[in-house]
């Protein structure tokens, strides 16, 4: 299923999501939780790109799994094959960062919302949510980048 879309490896082109959704959940849920002025006007994008970022990165994961047992099958010499994998450890790892940022995100918008101004939640709960979010955030961006220079260097350096 996650191997070709059209002829081409699917992870080639799904990881194109992930690269673009990641940082922007990071960007708006860290927004949104500084910034509560702003709350109203970013509600929405936080809902939206908590649910869809971590689909995004899933996909990304299982095609590029896929990809790999293809490159395998093909007998590609261990050094490629040592980066790949490696590669592939870096996205599995922003897979679950993304999870996690993901579902602090929605604690942030459920615990800032209407609803919870009516349960009395803690005052403290939002900022410490908040400071979740931006740990996860920064994760994120990190293996974003590690993930991303992994994969170019397996392909641009010479190696696949």
């Amino acid at each position: 299923m996650f191997r070709e879309i059209n002829g081409l490896p699917g992870h080639i082109l799904v990881v194109h999501a992930a690269v673009v959704l990641v940082p922007l959940l990071v960007l708006v849920s860290v927004a949104y939780g500084v910034l509560p002025r702003w709350r109203p006007r970013l509600d929405w994008a936080v809902a939206i790109l908590a649910v869809v970022t971590p689909i995004a990165a899933w996909l990304a994961t299982e095609s590029g799994e896929a990809f790999e047992e293809a490159l395998e099958q093909k007998n590609y010499p261990a050094q490629i094959l040592a980066k790949v994998h490696e590669h592939s450890e870096y996205g599995e790892t922003l897979r679950n960062v993304t999870f996690g940022l993901a579902l602090a995100a929605l604690l942030l918008l459920l615990v800032t919302s209407g609803w919870a101004r009516i349960r009395n939640l803690p005052r403290w709960l939002a900022p410490a949510l908040t400071a979740v979010v931006a740990v996860f955030g920064v994760l994120a961006l990190v293996y974003v980048y590690l993930t991303g220079d992994s994969g170019a260097e397996a392909v641009w350096g010479g190696t696949l």
